[in-house]
């Protein structure tokens, strides 16, 4: 074995932080005695969201193939460029994010801060994308950092299972893990990691928005092979998994860091195959700004929509009920330990925060109920 292959099998060091897991007294009071809630608190990593685990170690890893000459080349307009960013950083690696127009200044700032070299390239994600692909094309050290489709970010990802399973008292298995689901790089992580660690049982509840739910999309193409397939998405089959991928053609949804056209045919399959299921839901935009609002008045953390997606069941009992039934009495433990990814994410401030606010206000004068699809079914939810 060379030098060289040695070098990329040896495990490299952690550069994420071991985030912690804390009880959520506000959530657990609220749905009842019978409920404990913990939020696995990803927001606190270095760039403010879970994407640092996976593109470290894919940073490491690419470090080991190709020496210290390598040139990480990312485009993404938020959470991914700022986490590229800092692993190049912090390994002293030449970084360079290609990013759309309309990018915020914070956002630029911050990846100024961590040393990478910024690019404006079209419009549209897209065109940032093409641009960066073309600069792959022409540099032999550069590597194009994946977003969500690759088994290191799942590896990387993964390690919060790991540490979820060393966190929770007395070695107790959830009743069901939550996340939210764009591309699926996160949910692909929590897959690789419930195996690692013997929770394929354990359900896991992918949410995203209206308006950006390739993923739901997805799974409900393979599931319902006659449904028909919602205006403005395509579905086509990725031959090398054998699954359909459902393709969105424009996004609309609020929660941008959500904002996959399509999700990972690899992930997609791992959720098709996995023994305790993946339940998929869609909630409206207003829904996930009303669940920020109110997360942050309970634990005094803002964070992006992508990420109080996650979190709006626990804020709906009715929801939760309909995702997670409690056992029947006599079934075991009538307790349901259910535990929340908060996911983080940069791209927030008390300005939006603000805005969410009136736009919630507004849509609950408008009166009605928010509708929720839940694995194929329409479901509604009090405003």
């Amino acid at each position: 074995m060379s030098k060289l292959d040695e070098s990329s099998e040896r495990q490299p060091l952690k550069l994420w932080m071991e985030t912690p897991l804390i009880p959520s007294i506000h959530i657990s009071n609220s749905l009842g005695p019978n409920h404990s809630v913990y939020l696995k608190l990803e927001n606190l990593q270095p760039p403010q969201s879970y994407k640092y685990r996976g593109l470290s170690l894919f940073v490491q890893h690419q470090l080991a193939i190709h020496g210290p000459s390598l040139h990480i080349i990312c485009a993404s307009g938020g959470n991914a460029g700022l986490a590229a960013a800092c692993a190049s950083q912090a390994l002293g690696v030449k970084c360079t994010i290609f990013l759309p127009e309309g990018v915020s200044e914070s956002t630029r700032l911050f990846l100024k801060r961590l040393g990478a070299q910024l690019i404006i390239a079209g419009e549209f994600y897209l065109e940032a994308v093409r641009a960066a692909e073309r600069a792959v094309e022409s540099d032999k050290d550069a590597v194009l950092a994946p977003a969500y489709d690759n088994p290191i970010l799942w590896k990387g990802h993964a390690s919060m299972i790991d540490e979820m399973k060393i966190q929770l008292p007395h070695s107790m298995k959830p009743d069901a893990i939550f996340c939210s689901v764009g591309g699926g790089g996160l949910l692909g992580g929590v897959i690789v990691g419930c195996k690692n660690v013997g929770w394929d049982d354990v359900p896991i509840v992918a949410l995203e928005t209206f308006g950006s739910n390739c993923f739901y999309q997805s799974i409900m193409a393979n599931r319902f092979p006659s449904r028909q397939v919602p205006e403005g998405t395509s579905v086509r089959l990725d031959e090398q998994n054998n699954v359909k991928i459902a393709y969105v053609h424009s996004l609309s949804s609020r929660a941008s860091s959500l904002g996959a056209s399509e999700p990972s045919a690899g992930v997609v399959k791992f959720a098709l195959e996995r023994k305790g299921g993946v339940r998929c839901v869609t909630i409206p935009d207003e829904l996930s700004m009303q669940t920020a609002l109110l997360f942050a008045e309970d634990h005094k953390m803002m964070v992006e929509l992508a990420c109080s997606t996650t979190l709006s069941p626990a804020y709906k009992p009715s929801l939760l009920e309909r995702l997670v039934p409690l056992p029947e009495s006599g079934a075991g433990s009538s307790t349901r330990t259910l535990v929340f990814i908060v996911c983080g994410g940069f791209k927030i401030s008390g300005k939006e925060m603000a805005e969410y606010d009136q736009n919630v206000r507004s849509d609950i004068a408008a009166g009605g109920q928010w509708d929720v699809m839940v694995d194929g079914e329409t479901l509604t939810v009090q405003k």
